[in-house]
């Protein structure tokens, strides 16, 4: 199971890639591996600030429908396009091109409160 060590990661299992001030966010391995194949992404938030723990969208899988949360406080900047007809690629490619959204952060200290690779690896065993 990957945990790339250059980016962050919630409780949740949402990872995080700092690029400036914007946090492009996506599920981890070990999250798309629990839920299984996935069918349908669905985020209508685009646009749309949020504060950090608020559901942002749900990803549904054959198995289950689970809430997606903010790992950040932000604008919602841009949505994944590729997820809309092709949501699979959440599946092959979870840290790559199966990410969900951009964020321009609105409170940057709030980065210290995600985990390390080291520490999400922990928690996941």
């Amino acid at each position: 199971m990957k945990v790339p060590a250059d980016l962050k990661y919630t409780k949740e299992h949402e990872w995080v890639k700092i690029e400036g001030d914007v946090a492009v966010v996506g599920i981890t391995d070990f999250a798309q591996g629990e839920l299984g194949d996935i069918v349908f992404v669905e985020i209508e938030t685009e646009g749309e600030t949020l504060a950090k723990e608020e559901t942002f969208g749900t990803i549904e899988a054959v198995k289950t429908v689970s809430d997606m949360f903010m790992p950040v406080s932000g604008e919602i900047i841009e949505l994944n396009p590729a997820l809309a007809d092709t949501p699979e690629v959440v599946n092959s490619d979870a840290f790559g091109t199966g990410w969900m959204i951009k964020i321009k952060m609105s409170n940057l200290a709030e980065l210290n409160d995600l985990l390390s690779a080291d520490e999400y690896q922990a928690q996941i065993g």
